[in-house]
């Protein structure tokens, strides 16, 4: 079976011409041929195939069938699946199972998509390598010499490798779209507060936010309107309407198309084009996110002590001795970097100096996307700096890998949606990727643009 929109697919299996069972065990098998790659923590083979047989039995009886019957969906492993492990890679929860499920996870399978496994992931999603894994990095399924991204590494690999139609993952600061442009695959990053983030293992709550990895713009429009909308135990969720997205990927404005396709063939012929639109703020960004996110990363692993929650050292001594040794082997060398950075920008003498002042700015470069939206409908940027760069290379210098988040963290800070869609191969035969951002609960239009771009410009 190869790759198909899952609009084609989902033919197939009104007609009967397939079957769930059928797609699983395709699935389930390129998991296996894949293994080496070290893709997934978790694979769901008996839960996933007692799924499917009982999707196909309700196909078989006639009754209404759900908006992603039969899709398999593979996810990020710090979101929360019922009775299955959830790690968030890290040796600290190796061994926790979660007792509910995600919002995002019980929307999926509301409308009969098939869960296929958990992917692996940088240690609480700090990392854009994967290589901060507790269980080992994920290998590019392009060149296995090269890191897939991170944090949502397992996720773009999962796609590019066809172990999944689509995979969830989360972006904090560039977490999805990044892994998606050096993996060579579409990742969306919504508008903060557009899909609740009950379920997901919190790293910087007010940046984190779950998104859709696929091959094409339908399936990541068609996910993204499942997974969306208020969620009553997510007070950050907005109750803004939900678009069909996936009904409205074709209405371009006639105009704006030939715009588009006029820029893209300038593109073409000269090699740039340069639209000029200022954000004055956005050379900040990095400084920015990095402090806001560690401070919030700092409280939110406090919890991740050894007595309510995580991995308890059995060798300690005393009470005290239990906290830090648990803490000081539960977690890995760059989860502990950003826990110390947070916890001292958020101490007494430097709360003013950096935590308060990070929080000023960020207001200020979200201000500046908002004056460039009443001008413009998209921006668009390259997603990431760099190629896709070897396993080890950037491991010693962690500034280097920070560096690598330079395009896609202005978004997060500013809580707009934004789009990873390839844009093509260097000559060194790796992927490189093009963003669209657009305005706040806009996901529509970087979608429109994302279908439009793939239809012309893709092969």
């Amino acid at each position: 079976m190869t790759y198909k929109p899952y609009h084609e697919l989902r033919r197939s299996l009104n007609e009967g011409t397939i079957t769930c069972r059928e797609v699983v065990e395709h699935y389930l098998n390129v998991i296996q041929q894949t293994a080496h790659l070290n893709i997934y923590l978790s694979v769901f083979t008996k839960r996933a195939i007692e799924k499917a047989d009982l999707l196909d039995m309700k196909r078989h009886k006639g009754a209404p069938l759900g908006k992603l019957f039969g899709m398999c969906i593979s996810i990020k492993d710090n979101i929360a699946i019922k009775e299955e492990r959830l790690t968030c890679g890290s040796k600290m929860l190796e061994n926790y199972t979660s007792l509910f499920n995600a919002t995002v996870v019980e929307r999926l399978e509301r409308e009969d998509a098939l869960i296929l496994g958990k992917v692996n992931m940088d240690e609480f999603a700090m990392g854009s390598s994967n290589e901060t894994s507790a269980f080992g990095a994920t290998k590019n399924f392009i060149n296995e010499d090269y890191v897939p991204g991170g944090s949502s590494g397992g996720s773009a690999v999962a796609v590019s490798s066809g172990t999944c139609m689509v995979a969830l993952g989360t972006d904090t600061g560039g977490s999805v779209r990044q892994p998606a442009s050096f993996c060579n695959v579409i990742g969306l990053k919504p508008t903060y507060g557009r899909v609740s983030r009950y379920g997901l293992v919190a790293f910087a709550s007010s940046f984190d936010q779950i998104g859709v990895l696929s091959h094409s713009a339908s399936d990541a429009a068609l996910v993204s309107e499942v997974i969306s909308g208020y969620d009553e135990r997510d007070s950050t969720s907005s109750q803004s309407v939900v678009p069909s997205y996936s009904i409205h990927l074709d209405d371009l404005n006639v105009e704006i198309r030939c715009l588009i396709e006029a820029k893209l063939e300038a593109l073409q012929s000269r090699g740039a084009t340069l639209v000029p639109i200022s954000l004055p703020h956005i050379s900040y960004s990095l400084a920015t996110y990095y402090i806001l996110t560690t401070a919030e990363a700092s409280s939110n692993l406090a919890r991740y002590d050894g007595v309510r929650y995580g991995y308890r050292d059995k060798e300690a001594s005393d009470l005290m001795s239990m906290y830090v040794q648990s803490r000081n082997k539960g977690f890995g060398k760059e989860v502990k970097r950003r826990i110390m950075l947070g916890t001292y920008v958020l101490s007494s003498g430097y709360y003013d100096a950096y935590f308060k002042k990070a929080q000023q700015v960020r207001r200020l470069i979200r201000d500046d996307f908002m004056k460039v939206f009443e001008k413009v409908d998209v921006v668009v940027s390259p997603t990431s700096p760099s190629f896709p760069f070897k396993f080890g290379e950037k491991a010693s210098n962690p500034i280097d890998m920070y560096l690598a988040d330079t395009f896609t963290v202005g978004v997060n800070l500013a809580g707009i949606p934004a789009v990873s869609i390839p844009a093509g191969l260097g000559t060194n035969g790796l992927p490189v990727g093009i963003q669209f951002m657009g305005k706040a609960y806009d996901e529509q239009t970087i979608l429109n643009m994302c279908h439009f771009f793939e239809t012309h410009f893709i092969a």
